[in-house]
């Protein structure tokens, strides 16, 4: 199954309805300006302002990347208990941006946040417990954490709780739990757990074996750039399981997930290359190409070898 992830909010921005460079010009311009802006009412002591000065500093928007004044400008705001501000604190902890490492400076932050109900940072306190990172490993606690981010619709929280619950894991084995904590997130768009559905469907695990379900989610995966999905969609169609056979399709998909380091791709796109036709092969480069150029290279595969897959390992 799938480790559990650590994450940090982000700021969003809202467009200006302008178009292609004159619009990244005003955007720049008005960032800056900004920038200037909150920079002195962060000085006047306001938390709003320090956070998003920290946030500027951490993002590079309107001012050079500088995790270490990111860092400062997130501990007065953090003394001020602004939870947003203490959960990137956390995170700059936990990561060693602009501060040394420290994990347990990384759970007490989280674990401020976490207190105001801030549902990243219950998640990424849950983290801690299930990893014993800077603190003791304690799986009840986790669960717990995981638990509450979950019920506020935190998709990663949810997938994460789901795999406790599929592992039995600071809570009794239960596997329509786990299905039902795993179809939460992957209907809030999370690809790896919209992948490790369309494996219970394909295994039949949890629920009733449904290929056309399978491949409907791994394509969902896949299509966000989930290299473990794209390799799950290309076997599908290489067996003709869900989807109609198709060689292209498979070696498009395998291609693809190769290009991220998916492990088990290089292989299956061998054993494909000896019953396909050169036009083929031509073809399915193409739409791989095709595909990147549309979408870019998916994110680099990160060895988990507890990770749910139906492909065969040869």
């Amino acid at each position: 199954m799938m480790s559990s992830f650590s994450l940090f909010a982000g700021v969003q921005q809202a467009g200006s309805g302008a178009s292609g460079d004159q619009q990244r010009h005003q955007q720049l311009v008005n960032t800056a300006a900004n920038f200037e802006e909150m920079l002195a009412k962060a000085k006047q002591g306001d938390a709003q302002g320090q956070l998003w000065v920290g946030n500027a500093y951490r993002d590079g928007a309107g001012v050079g990347r500088d995790y270490h004044e990111a860092a400062k400008w997130y501990d007065v705001a953090a003394n001020q208990k602004v939870p947003e501000a203490e959960l990137a604190l956390g995170f700059l902890y936990e990561q060693g941006l602009g501060v040394s490492k420290d994990y347990r400076r990384a759970f007490d932050y989280f674990h401020a946040a976490a207190l105001q109900g801030e549902p990243t940072a219950e998640n990424n306190l849950a983290s801690m417990y299930q990893q014993g990172k800077g603190v003791n490993r304690d799986l009840d606690e986790a669960s717990r954490w995981y638990r509450a981010a979950a019920k506020a619709g935190h998709a990663v929280a949810q997938c994460n709780l789901g795999s406790m619950y599929y592992r039995g894991e600071g809570v009794a084995p239960d596997h329509n739990e786990a299905t039902r904590w795993f179809r939460a997130s992957a209907e809030e768009g999370m690809p790896e757990a919209q992948n490790i559905l369309a494996v219970l469907y394909y295994k039949g695990d949890g629920l009733s074996v449904d290929y056309g379900e399978a491949a409907e989610w791994a394509r969902r995966a896949a299509e966000q750039g989930y290299a473990p999905a794209q390799a799950d969609l290309a076997y599908m169609f290489e067996q003709g399981k869900g989807v109609p056979l198709d060689y292209v399709a498979a070696y498009s998909w395998y291609s693809v997930a190769a290009s991220a380091g998916e492990r088990h791709s290089p292989g299956r796109l061998k054993s494909l290359s000896r019953v396909m036709l050169a036009e083929q092969m031509r073809e399915a480069k193409a739409r791989a190409v095709a595909w990147q150029a549309q979408h870019g290279k998916p994110a680099e595969v990160k060895e988990n070898p507890g990770a749910m897959s139906f492909l065969p390992e040869k």
